[in-house]
């Protein structure tokens, strides 16, 4: 009997980039366990990832190459469950010989007939490996000569908001929380979508540390705060502002840090004149002395950090709120103490060579220009109304966009194109696959090996292959390297073996990564990148494996702005058409907006606790821990539109209606209702919460408003 264990890392789309260990007898998984010599994740897993083996052999994976044979949009059943959900007689088994010369030859023909951008590829966070997220993928999509996706659904706004301040995505590691003695989580459930830092936050409460939630929603994390501040929906900036209105007046700040370290100040001090806390209060629905008090104890219990996560910029307002967040550790000083400043994404720190992986200089022969972008929010008025050339082929990958997208049924109807020639690579039959002429077989993360960065700590992985791929599945890799071959590119880069690409990714000029390579990621499973001896990003850092030592990123300045200071002040942003300090302007569908008059109720379309956006969202065992197909309303909403508890209700605006059961409690404020992502497939009207949601985009970053939305709730019966 054979049997081993091998380490692996988590690629989903998670700031904790878990340590995993894989036991395989007999060439079979047989348990899954986190690592308890990772610093961070430190050998456990989120329930999700627990239950592995699950998605791993489940009998729904999609194991071999299909085509489809009925209309597009056909499903077995559709009765709610994922066993009678399956589509899968809606297609005829192919080889992979049949699939890729089919792909090639409507890819040759588009191209004769509209040109090469009429391609569009369209994949996201559903895999974060450096490989299997970009790499051969992109090289075949720069040489075919395809439109280029802009991937900013998720996160570009508050990425942008947050660089417009410090120039680049560092932040506080998880590891530092135990010596914070005032922690807010802002926008952040922790205990649902980063729980490897929680057991740090409930060290540093054991030592006297006080946890701050602000939300409008009331989370999982918020349900365990010392202080819990529901927030309405998209009015971050404003109380970031009037807490710094009351940090400035009452001299809470640090002047000697600002004097050295930002630029802007005077200008910020003038601008806060306009935020008090009793304005405020009618905005964010925070009482103006709670505003009070939590400035004075975030600037004077020291050290203060904030988790920041990217629920605060799902608005339309969301870069600036970012932005206006950004700044409080900067007027503090808190990016001075071991335990202070602020996380929000850690994801710049590493630095891999991805030029290399992704050779954005590959061209077709006869081009010479760029091809143009697409914003991936807007894919259904890119499949709609897009012309010159329009979309005649869309190639899906590490994303379910018929479940993620906003606009849900613009999305469906550009999908239902007969003329629209769509694959998509996948290890289960999902929403989009419902509408797919090609489904391809897809690995996991058992199946193949990468190289593993994160956005919530510092430490860089190899993740191994543990089992040889079921069926007949290929990864993003291989799937991508055949289909190269197939229409007859022979750029050297397309025969790469992995071993090189990750070496080609770990070949940078980026001094955190001096002296780490494969082989010693091989040997010591994760390793802290070299931040040096004081951990200060403008020391020299040592080719040899070093103690821990807090890496301060901006303690002595360091920002990686033009000005090399904390940019309170933006020309960037002013450049933009938008305040250069910060600003609150309501969104249009809000509360304060121009569009409440018809939709009175501000709608959170909130990913469930226990998906990952819409992956797991199949998985029996997963999906027995969540609560699907419910709109949490407040008491005095219900009451005032005859709604008692479980009613079925019709949730609706002018984008569309979805019907759902009232969960009467108090997750949520008055005004503001929840409802949280599924498949479509999976509900017994087969329609998902974005039905409700716009393509409208974000201030800064191009990004999704999956928040700033308007609806109206009425009693359905039964």
């Amino acid at each position: 009997m054979s049997k081993q264990v091998v380490h692996a890392a988590c690629p989903h789309d998670c700031p904790d980039a878990c340590g995993v260990l894989i036991t395989v007898e007999n060439g079979r998984g047989t348990k899954i366990q986190g690592d308890p010599e990772h610093p961070v994740t430190r050998g456990f897993l989120c329930a999700k990832v627990a239950k592995y083996l699950d998605r791993v052999y489940s009998p729904h994976r999609v194991l071999y190459p299909m085509r489809r044979i009925a209309p597009k949009g056909s499903v077995l059943n559709a009765s709610g469950t994922a066993e009678s959900a399956d589509s899968s007689q809606a297609f005829g088994r192919i080889s992979w010989d049949e699939a890729l010369d089919e792909i090639a030859s409507r890819f040759r023909s588009i191209i004769s007939e509209f040109g090469s951008e009429a391609i569009l590829p369209y994949s996201y966070g559903g895999n974060l490996g450096a490989l299997n997220a970009a790499s051969m993928d992109r090289r075949f999509f720069a040489r075919l000569g395809a439109s280029q996706l802009e991937r900013s659904i998720c996160s570009s706004a508050g990425e942008a908001g947050l660089i417009s301040v410090l120039g680049v995505k560092l932040g506080t590691e998880p590891e530092q929380f135990v010596h914070s003695r005032y922690i807010i989580a802002w926008a952040a459930n922790i205990h649902g979508n980063n729980v490897h830092l929680w057991p740090f936050i409930a060290e540093a409460r054991r030592k006297g540390a006080k946890l701050v939630v602000i939300d409008p929603y009331r989370t999982r994390t918020a349900a365990c705060a010392d202080w819990y501040l529901p927030i309405n929906p998209g009015t971050d900036s404003a109380l970031a502002l009037a807490m710094m209105h009351v940090i400035i007046a009452e001299n809470l700040y640090d002047a000697d840090y600002v004097a050295k370290y930002t630029l802007g100040f005077e200008h910020l001090r003038e601008k806060v004149k306009d935020y008090p806390p009793q304005t405020v209060s009618q905005w964010t629905g925070i009482d103006a002395d709670d505003i009070r008090k939590l400035a004075r104890e975030y600037a004077t219990v020291q050290p203060a950090v904030i988790r920041l996560n990217y629920g605060v910029q799902r608005s339309e307002g969301g870069g600036m709120a970012t932005r206006a967040i950004a700044m409080l550790p900067c007027i503090t000083g808190s990016w001075e103490h071991v335990g202070g400043g602020l996380q929000l994404s850690t994801s710049s720190a590493f630095g891999l060579n991805k030029e290399e992986l992704t050779r954005p200089d590959l061209k077709p022969d006869d081009s010479n220009r760029q091809p143009r972008s697409v914003n991936m929010v807007e894919l259904g008025v890119a499949l709609n109304t897009l012309s010159d050339p329009p979309v005649k082929a869309l190639f899906v990958y590490n994303s379910n966009p018929a479940a993620v997208c906003p606009n849900h049924n613009e999305v469906i109807r550009g999908l239902k194109r007969p003329d629209l020639f769509t694959v998509v690579h996948e290890q289960f039959l999902t929403d989009t696959t419902d509408y797919a002429d090609i489904v391809l077989p897809a690995t996991t993360f058992f199946e193949h090996k990468d190289l593993l960065a994160a956005y919530g700590h510092y430490y860089l992985q190899i993740s191994n292959q543990a089992i040889d791929p079921l069926g007949e599945c290929r990864s993003n890799v291989e799937l991508f390297r055949a289909l190269a071959g197939r229409l007859g590119f022979d750029d050297a880069c397309f025969g790469e073996s992995i071993d090189q690409m990750i070496d080609s990714a770990l070949r940078s000029k980026n001094p955190w990564l001096r002296g780490i390579d494969r082989q010693r990621l091989e040997r010591e499973k994760h390793v802290r990148l070299n931040f040096g001896a004081s951990g200060s990003h403008s020391d020299e850092v040592s080719a040899s494996a070093a103690p821990y030592v807090p890496f301060l990123p901006f303690a002595r300045g360091n920002f990686r702005t033009p000005s090399g200071r904390a940019e309170l002040y933006s020309e960037a942003i002013k450049a933009l058409g938008l305040h250069p300090v910060a600003e609150f302007k309501p969104a249009s569908e809000s509360r304060h907006g121009s569009e409440r008059k018809k939709f009175p109720l501000e709608m959170l379309a909130r990913k469930a606790d226990n998906f990952l956006n819409s992956t797991f969202s199949n998985v029996p065992p997963v999906q027995a821990m969540e609560e699907t197909g419910l709109l949490e309303i407040n008491s005095a909403d219900a009451r005032m539109r005859g709604i008692a508890d479980r009613d079925r209700v019709r949730v609706y605006n002018q984008r569309g209606e979805i019907f759902l059961r009232a969960r009467v409690d108090g997750t949520v404020q008055p005004g503001v209702v929840s409802a949280r992502l599924n498949w479509a497939k999976l509900t017994p009207d087969g329609k998902n919460v974005n039905v409700l949601t716009s393509e409208k985009l974000s201030d800064l970053g191009n990004s999704a408003t999956f928040y700033s939305v308007l609806v109206e709730v009425e009693s359905a019966g039964d």
